[in-house]
């Protein structure tokens, strides 16, 4: 199967979509948890941990696919900065979607709270037990997401600059709609 150069695969985009509702739910899922005292809170935290989980496999199985075929390039004239933004964007993003679950599951084993897939699907801990782990983990957690939604609101800043102003292909690259750019 060939594919245009100047779109991602199938596979690459679908993944892109699914994850960014997922990741995007996430974040105010863990915000709605953290803010909670109410019996919202058990309900938002049996959301939280399979949906995590999800993220990651998703994400491995979406490096995976980024690795076996390549993104389109980049616009030949976008300046050398912004090349490096994108680059360096999607890096960080890469790492935060494997990052925040490690390290949400390593917070939660060194708790000592098990990771609840369903109510009969645990996961073994990651990290041992111990409560000053716990609680720099579950900091550690918080600034990640906090820093996971500031490149996310930057991404889809760079996106919109791509598909309202610019109108050079990268938008369209990842929704595969074409638009007539004249």
């Amino acid at each position: 199967m060939t594919r245009s150069s100047t779109q991602f695969v199938l596979a690459a985009r679908v993944l892109h979509w699914l994850m960014a509702v997922m990741i995007v739910s996430m974040l105010f899922i863990g915000v709605g948890m953290v803010a909670s005292v109410s019996e919202r809170h058990e309900w938002l935290l049996a959301i939280h941990k399979p949906l995590g989980i999800a993220i990651l496999v998703l994400a491995i199985v979406r490096l995976v696919v980024r690795l076996r075929n390549p993104p389109p390039p980049l616009p030949e004239d976008l300046p050398a900065v912004q090349k490096l933004a994108a680059y360096a964007s999607h890096y960080l993003l890469y790492a935060l979607m494997l990052a925040m679950p490690l390290v949400g599951w390593a917070m939660l084993s060194a708790g000592g709270y098990p990771v609840m897939l369903s109510h009969s699907l645990r996961l073994p801990p990651i990290f041992p037990v111990n409560a000053a782990a716990f609680a720099i983990l579950r900091h550690t957690h918080a600034w990640l997401a906090v820093l996971l939604f500031l490149t996310f609101l930057a991404h889809l800043g760079a996106a919109l600059y791509h598909g309202l102003i610019r109108r050079d292909g990268v938008l369209s690259s990842m929704t595969g709609v074409r638009h007539d750019l004249d």
